[in-house]
């Protein structure tokens, strides 16, 4: 089992929250991939859809607040993009290569997480079995962002690192994480 824990940081060009910190964790256990992010700070300022009865497969999920991970087989150029809104809903995309051949990753009809308002903050965790896609003994290289949604309509982007001048977590250099 590996397991890290993991600070993000905003793209340095943008305008940022200054009470803002996301933090959190992930681990590899065979196929099991566990990933915490945990939001905390001053909410006042960001724009956070409220859980939903019904939280279902959606598209564009990145317009708005939304935790992403990004993973792709090391040595491969075949990656995956998850996208989790703190509202529940959430899609996988599969790419053949970098932002080419996008297409919603049938592996998954369903993927459940968990979404928490704590008195410091938002959690979210998702325990997810990617044996449908990879195998238990291929090793995977992970991007962790976040895009944060401001009340007046503006995004930052949060990751492990920024490896552009412009905020892109495509970029297999920033797939930092071997698990």
């Amino acid at each position: 089992m590996s397991h890290q824990t993991f600070s993000l940081q905003p793209f340095p060009f943008t305008k940022s929250l200054p009470n803002l910190k996301i933090v959190g964790n992930i681990a590899r256990n065979s196929n099991q991939l566990t990933i915490c992010y945990m939001l905390e700070g001053d909410f006042k300022e960001i724009a956070i859809a409220p859980l939903s009865n019904t939280p279902s497969r959606k598209h564009e999920l990145w317009k708005d607040t939304c935790f992403e991970l990004f993973f792709a087989i090391k040595d491969s150029q075949r990656y995956w993009e998850f996208n989790l809104s703190p509202a529940g809903h959430w899609n996988v995309y599969r790419f053949d290569g970098y932002r080419q051949g996008m297409q919603e990753e049938t592996g998954f009809t369903i993927l459940p997480f968990n979404v928490q308002n704590q008195a410091d903050g938002l959690a979210l965790a998702l325990d997810v079995d990617l044996g449908k896609i990879v195998s238990a003994v291929q090793e995977i290289e992970v991007a962790i962002t976040t895009v944060i949604k401001h009340r007046d309509g503006e995004v930052t982007y949060w990751a492990l690192t920024h490896r552009s001048a412009e905020a892109d977590f495509h970029l297999r250099d920033s797939f930092i994480v071997e698990l």
